[in-house]
């Protein structure tokens, strides 16, 4: 909702404030088709041409994210504390039974108490994956630690993929739209035999072109960039609590200290209250009794 808010105002601001000062739409919308169909398509274009099918098809889904903001909300990392809680209480009191549910986590009865969390691959796989090197005495916290580290930064890396790439269009459209305005320059030149206010209409659609590679830069495509890439920052803080509790874990803390250790690294504005996450845990170890 936000998104379309400020979508309405960067059109109502620019247009509005031009047509207050005097201005006409007649030479804008005239040109307008013209000069999108020389901006946008190039920039279409050259977002092909830098990017595999697989990034494009990417991109597209995650503009979505722009209005719908980051997948997990305040619940989930709730839910989340409380399954790693449930799993780490496991595995302290019976460890071959943790087996079962990390190796089949579809039809684990703790996982399924969880089915956003479920849904998720990446997050179910860095559960189990980590869990199970535990298992297999491969329980070095430090080195545990720098693997999920290296994990996290090539998912990172690729999840912001698809920010970079809109960016690099939105640095492009200032270029595209002078280009397509030294064409109507140049069109402009070859009726240059014409009286003033026919030339004075071409100079005018010919600037349409700079000021739509402007506006569609600054305006659209550089703030669609910036706030996916904050939304995709956001998402991966979640596993990033992940990690911290499996590796607070490894250290051999308490089961209720590794869970306050994710609790602090949440985003405050998801971070649920110690009370909050402590009646959570009692109702879920009612559920399990």
């Amino acid at each position: 909702m936000l998104g379309l808010i400020g979508i309405l105002i960067v059109f109502g601001m620019v247009f509005g404030g031009y047509l207050a000062a005097g201005g006409k739409m007649t030479i804008i919308v005239k040109a307008l088709p013209f000069e999108m169909m020389m901006i946008g398509g190039a920039a279409l274009g050259a977002f092909l041409i830098s990017n595999d099918i697989g990034s494009v098809k990417h991109t597209a889904k995650d503009i979505t994210k722009v209005f719908k903001g980051p997948k997990w909300k305040a619940d989930d990392y709730r839910d989340l504390l409380c399954l790693l809680f449930e799993l780490i209480r496991l595995a302290r009191s019976n460890p071959v039974a943790l087996e079962e549910h990390i190796e089949a986590p579809a039809d684990s009865s703790i996982f399924s108490r969880y089915p956003r969390i479920l849904a998720d691959r990446e997050a179910i796989e860095l559960i189990c994956d980590t869990l199970r090197s535990a298992s297999m005495n491969y329980n070095d916290p430090l080195q545990v630690e720098e693997v999920l580290e290296k994990r996290m930064d090539r998912n990172a890396h690729h999840a912001l993929h698809s920010s970079h790439a809109l960016q690099v269009v939105a640095d492009g459209l200032p270029a595209l739209g002078i280009v397509a305005a030294v064409l109507g320059v140049i069109k402009t030149m070859s009726s240059i035999d014409q009286p003033p206010e026919i030339l004075g209409k071409l100079i005018g659609g010919a600037l349409v072109g700079t000021f739509l590679g402007v506006f569609l830069a600054y305006g659209f495509v550089g703030p669609f960039a910036n706030r996916l890439r904050s939304v995709m920052e956001e998402e991966a803080q979640f596993y990033q609590l992940i990690r911290e509790v499996l590796v607070a874990n490894l250290h051999n803390h308490a089961a209720s200290i590794c869970i306050e250790v994710g609790r602090q690294n949440a985003p405050s504005h998801m971070r649920p209250t110690f009370g909050d996450l402590e009646e959570a845990i009692k109702n879920t170890r009612q559920d399990a009794a």
